[in-house]
Parts: structure tokens; C-alpha cells; sequence
């Protein structure tokens, strides 16, 4: 009995090397979700794997799909397709899967999407800072494509860490709102400028580097205080780890339910 593939992959594009979108679309249609939310995206274990990902040991079990979280990165009024952002994982169960696919293959969607990771809990007025690394900035994609009150009086700041420029996905996006909105603005900054091909001539070092001086206060225009500022963190453990500590320090505290505050948090593995 064939395992339930339920959507088309629509579109494929690499960003670079081991970073790649595609767009699926649903069998049963886009479901309703809040920008910031994830979908499960799954594959057979007999699908197909690229050459150059690290061997399978033991196999996977061809009769058992293979199910992972991810955010989803187009906007909640799209009603076309889901969009991901996906970054290759050589020893990984799905992603050597997920990036052989091509225009018109099938793949499985959950028909749940789910996840606290969005804008409701902000305060009206309040600006708002976006910390991402790596794939890390697809939720924000989503919420920016949404329907994001750009014109609402508060400044909104993307700030996206990458190795490389060539690894800095939606940069063009990202300038393209630039462009459009006088409250927003983007900080792309790389870890390794030294391996640059061209020279680059914009923000250098990790993200959390900007927080522990005024650096971030003078790019938002503003203090970051917590009755006035939310702050949004995802990506790699290691910077969310470091931001909440540096944030704390500030006096900001990490959103719950139970508890509300300006940190508002998602771990990607």
C-alpha cells in the first residue's frame, strides 16, 4: 500500500549550495494558519536521497514515512502554496529527500498547522525586533508577507546572521521592503568575511554581538526596553541561548503562557 503523499512540490530553487525553498501545494488546499506557524513535511524512506549526503546506516525503512517541523514562510493569505526554507542536512533523515526533489514531485503535508511562535501575544504600538540565523528567518517571511501592520506607527528591524552573503536567503525581499517602508529596516551581517568572493560591506560579526553594546539601540532608533520593544529569536540554539541571557540583562523576560514577556522564542533543533 503506497505511504499517503498528499501535495505537489509547484517550485524549487537554490539559494545556495545546501540552502533551498520550494513551494508545495496541497491536494486539499492551503489550510488557514497565523504567520509564524510550522507544517510537517514528510517522504517514504525508499525516496530517493542526493548522492552526496552521508550514507544511511542502517536504511531508512521504505515502508515508514519520514516526518519533520517546518516553518512555513509564505504569508497567511497566500492560498496557493506553502513555502519553505530548508536547509540541507548531510547526515539527516529527510533533508538528502527533501532536496532531490524537483517541480511536480509528491510529497506529504500535515493537515494541522500549529505553533505559538507568532504575533498575537505583542502589545499594540510596541516595535519589534526580529533575531534570526540561517533558515531561522522564514517564520519572519511569513509574518512580513502577511498581514503585517507596517504602517502602524512602531519600527520593525530584521536582523539575519549567515556565514556567507551568498547564504543570506529573501535578502532581496528583505531589501525590497526596505524600499517600501520608511519604520522598517534589515541588518543581514556575516561571520566570515574573509571568504568573501567580492568585498562586502556590511555588518560583520555574529548577531548577538550587536545586542551586547548600543549597537542594536542605535540601528532601532530607540532603548530596547522590554515595555516597548519585542523581540523575536529564532535559528540556531547557541544565539538564542546568548540573546536571553544578554536580553535579560536588560531586563527583558522570555514570553510564556503563564507568564507574559518581550522574548519570544523558537528553537529549530
Amino acid at each position: 500500500m503506497p505511504l499517503a503523499v498528499n501535495a505537489t512540490v509547484i517550485h524549487r530553487s537554490e539559494v545556495t549550495h545546501g540552502l533551498f525553498i520550494i513551494r508545495v501545494r496541497p491536494d486539499a488546499g492551503v489550510p488557514d494558519f497565523k504567520a509564524g506557524q510550522y507544517a510537517v513535511l514528510g517522504l517514504p524512506g525508499g525516496a530517493a536521497r542526493v548522492p552526496f549526503a552521508d550514507p544511511e546506516d542502517p536504511p531508512a525503512d521504505p515502508d515508514k514515512m519520514i516526518r519533520r517541523a517546518y516553518s512555513i514562510a509564505s504569508g497567511s493569505v497566500e492560498k496557493d502554496f506553502l513555502e519553505f526554507y530548508v536547509a540541507f542536512v548531510t547526515g539527516g533523515a529527510l533533508t538528502p529527500r527533501l532536496y532531490a526533489l524537483q517541480e511536480g514531485d509528491r510529497i506529504f503535508v500535515g493537515d494541522r498547522v500549529v505553533g505559538m511562535f507568532t504575533l498575537d501575544e505583542v502589545p499594540d504600538g510596541n516595535d519589534v525586533v526580529f533575531v534570526a540565523t540561517g533558515t531561522g528567518l522564514a517564520p519572519y517571511v511569513s509574518m512580513l508577507r502577511s498581514d503585517y501592520a507596517f504602517h502602524a506607527g512602531h519600527r520593525t528591524v530584521v536582523f539575519h546572521g549567515a556565514r556567507h552573503s551568498w547564504d543570506l536567503g529573501y535578502r532581496g525581499d528583505m531589501e525590497s521592503l526596505v524600499a517600501h517602508h520608511d519604520n522598517f529596516t534589515y541588518v543581514p551581517t556575516i561571520s566570515s568575511p574573509d571568504e568573501e568572493t567580492e568585498e562586502w560591506t556590511g555588518m560583520t560579526g555574529r548577531v548577538t554581538a550587536f545586542f551586547e553594546d548600543d549597537t542594536a539601540e542605535m540601528i532601532l532608533g530607540a532603548p530596547l526596553d522590554p515595555a516597548r520593544v519585542s523581540v523575536f529569536l529564532c535559528g540556531n540554539p547557541d544565539m538564542i541561548t546568548g540573546m536571553i541571557r544578554t536580553l535579560e540583562e536588560k531586563g527583558f523576560r522570555e514570553h510564556t503562557r503563564k507568564l507574559p514577556g518581550s522574548i519570544f522564542v523558537e528553537k529549530y533543533w
